[in-house]
């Protein structure tokens, strides 16, 4: 009975409809349904997972045919090619940024893999045999983590960023991937310097909203500029911000590793315990406090309806042309200021000469050493900001995150300005109001 029910609407829909009126209609008005599987609310989406496969495809196929083209000589014992095509890998699901992509990775074969020699293997330098997960991806997870998403919350996280198909990312995925990068910590941690030589440092104190295992503690971070002027994380390390004895154990440990000679600059916030260490360890570095440190510390004591004004007047002194200019708007600052808000005028006034130590520097470098920016861009959009969160970093989860979130700004991390002046500044050229001084100068 239902089915011949099902027949006669079947067969309504499939009959000619009169046309009334002039409208023309399709005879054929079945509309077809797709599988439960098969919806997706983003099109371009999927348009662009599509276009990643094929372009994915055509990479390593490009890859293989480079591979059996450079051993194309090569024969085997009955004499025909040693190298050849040997179909395909099962499929896998690779998590990129747009999702889950599905590749099908091609096979090579040796055919004479007793030859003298050894076998000769073909592995894609795209598509490595156990990828699970693109680059970026693995980039995603530290900045989760420090963001205060627990390991339980990955799943939920990483699908409203990748889609709703996120295999391999797992907790237990999530704690290998933390034990690796310990392991590369660690490595890294213990690398010879000797060879190193620095002209500028940028250290800084980082808080994160998950807090450490012990209150008040946070990840020590410098950052330094060689004589080509790139810019390389050299000291990450646990500790306190303000203790002189957690920055003097960062330096000397730099120090052990073959760094003897520190420095020209060093560029920091004046509350870092940072400053007693330096001087202890590396002696002759030169100070410059952190303009944006500085100009936030002095326009706290003062009422926010002078606020924006008196950040001006701040800006007048960093921003002069020459050193004179600097101290002309300095002392502008506290006869206008001084006498009624004081506490302001000597945060202000405690570091005047190393608040103008870049002038004796090229005039190129003075966007970079003016402020602790390298630090703050690179850790923006993970470092505590107001209240911490609930959740606990252990020590080293939260330096294998960190590490592993530095290593990704470092790609993007831009050489500095002028940077053939820096080889001038290690060699003592002396600079004054950012221009080289010549011998008649002298």
């Amino acid at each position: 009975m239902v089915l011949k029910r099902g027949r006669r609407i079947l067969a309504m829909m499939k009959s000619p409809i009169s046309n009334k009126e002039g409208y023309a209609m399709k005879e054929d008005t079945i509309v077809a349904l797709r599988q439960p599987g098969s919806f997706c609310d983003d099109p371009l989406t999927d348009v662009l997972r599509a276009g990643a496969r094929e372009l994915l495809a055509q990479a390593v196929e490009a890859e293989v045919e480079a591979h059996i083209a450079a051993h194309a000589e090569l024969i085997d014992a009955q004499g025909r090619r040693r190298i050849v095509r040997h179909g395909h890998l099962p499929e896998r699901d690779i998590q990129t940024g747009i999702g889950a992509v599905r590749v099908k990775a091609p096979r090579v074969r040796d055919r004479a893999q007793t030859a003298p020699g050894g076998r000769i293997c073909f592995t894609s330098s795209i598509l490595p045999p156990y990828l699970r997960r693109s680059r970026s991806v693995e980039e995603l997870l530290p900045w989760l983590y420090l963001k205060g998403i627990s390991t339980g919350d990955f799943g939920e996280a990483l699908a409203a960023l990748l889609g709703p198909d996120a295999p391999g990312l797992a907790a237990s995925t999530i704690a290998r991937l933390k034990a690796v990068w310990w392991d590369e910590y660690e490595a890294w941690q213990a690398r010879d310097l000797s060879a190193r030589a620095y002209v500028y440092f940028w250290a800084d104190g980082i808080y994160f909203s998950p807090r450490m295992d012990h209150d008040k503690q946070c990840v020590l971070v410098i950052i330094a500029a060689d004589a080509l002027g790139n810019k390389d994380i050299i000291a990450l390390s646990d500790g306190y911000r303000e203790s002189a004895q957690s920055w003097r154990e960062l330096l000397l440990d730099l120090k052990r590793r073959g760094l003897e000679t520190g420095p020209e600059l060093a560029v920091g916030d004046g509350a870092l315990g940072f400053w007693k260490a330096l001087r202890e360890v590396y002696g002759e570095t030169r100070e410059q406090r952190c303009w944006v440190h500085k100009s936030a510390n002095v326009l706290n004591q003062m009422p926010k309806s002078l606020q924006a004004k008196a950040k001006g007047h701040l800006q007048d002194i960093w921003m002069a042309e020459t050193r004179a200019d600097a101290e002309k708007a300095f002392d502008f600052f506290i006869d206008a200021y001084g006498a009624k808000y004081h506490k302001a005028a000597e945060r202000l006034i405690k570091d005047r000469e190393r608040l103008l130590s870049f002038y004796d520097f090229p005039a190129e470098h003075w966007k970079h050493i003016r402020t602790t920016n390298p630090i703050e861009s690179t850790f923006a959009t993970v470092r505590l900001r107001t209240a911490k969160t609930k959740g606990c970093l252990s020590r080293k989860t939260a330096l294998a995150m960190v590490y592993k979130l530095i290593l990704s700004a470092k790609r993007k991390w831009r050489k500095l300005d002028g940077s053939n002046q820096l080889a001038e500044i290690i060699e003592g050229v002396p600079f004054k109001d950012g221009i080289k001084l010549t011998k008649h100068a002298a």
